[in-house]
């Protein structure tokens, strides 16, 4: 199946890398006697490991915002702006934004960063940890071309992390509808937090579901599963695995990205 992925990246099933900024100017966890040149330095350092170790693309977050905002104050993604801009002379390889939890924002930074896509939950009501979140595809998309960001991919994830969907429907319904009315760029399935497995049943029943949009594994991709989660996706979003010994706060090791990225080529070279 040909998609705008085989016009992106370089390679098949792609493997996009998280690149986790440490927590920013107005989060409980900044650290403001460091200030923004130490998030900097540690995301420099990450993104040298990452492209070092053959990554096809990167997803530039706040992952360490914690805890989470569905609608961000702006000096979040103002701050996020700012890193990528000393970031920008060094990236190599194609990159996306995510301003955690909001898509309007994430949008936003793309425009100003010159990012390729964006990564959010763009539909859908949810009970979650950071209370009800609600949803407007309708306002999003029309944001996204007022501000001519047309070509800005939007992947959607529609098994969203530390949230439970609030209609009694199937997955296969949810997908199907997401792609009918909501005209994703991608589809996104992930496990229940960042690092957590991804179910293979769910995985199969999006890809079945999505018809020519691409499907990717959005957690839980590791070196000894990689091949079968990929057998299915059309590409993996991979974060906490290439983290130093598997640990979510760790900084990227290069060991790790290197041994994900071999078993990823030795299943691209059964294609």
């Amino acid at each position: 199946m040909t998609t705008w992925l085989n016009d992106v990246f370089a390679a098949p099933k792609p493997i996009i890398a998280m690149l986790h900024l440490s927590a920013l100017p107005g989060d409980p966890g900044y650290d403001t006697e460091a200030g923004i040149s130490a998030i900097v330095d540690r995301a420099k350092g990450e993104l040298a490991a990452l492209q070092a170790g053959g990554v096809d693309g990167v997803m530039i977050s706040n992952e360490f915002s914690l805890p989470y905002l569905t609608q961000t104050e702006p000096i979040t993604a103002i701050s996020m702006a700012r890193i990528i801009a000393e970031l920008l002379p060094d990236i190599a390889i194609p990159y996306g934004v995510n301003v955690l939890w909001d898509g309007r924002a994430s949008i936003d930074l793309a425009v100003a960063t010159g990012a390729q896509w964006v990564r959010e939950i763009f539909t859908g009501v949810y009970a979650s940890d950071f209370g009800l979140w609600n949803t407007n595809i309708g306002e999003v998309a029309r944001h996204r071309h007022r501000i001519g960001a047309d070509d800005v991919k939007l992947l959607f994830n529609i098994v969203p992390e530390s949230a439970q969907y609030l209609a009694d429907r199937s997955l296969q319904s949810i997908a199907e509808t997401t792609v009918f009315a909501a005209r994703p760029d991608a589809l996104c399935v992930s496990g229940l937090t960042a690092g957590a497995p991804t179910d293979t049943q769910s995985l199969k029943i999006v890809k079945n579901a999505a018809g020519n949009v691409p499907v990717f594994v959005n957690t839980g991709v590791k070196a000894h599963n990689v091949a079968e989660q990929l057998a299915i996706a059309d590409g993996a979003v991979v974060g906490t695995y290439f983290k130093e010994d598997g640990v979510f706060e760790n900084r990227a090791s290069l060991a790790r990205v290197q041994e994900l990225i071999g078993a990823v080529r030795d299943f691209r070279a059964t294609l």
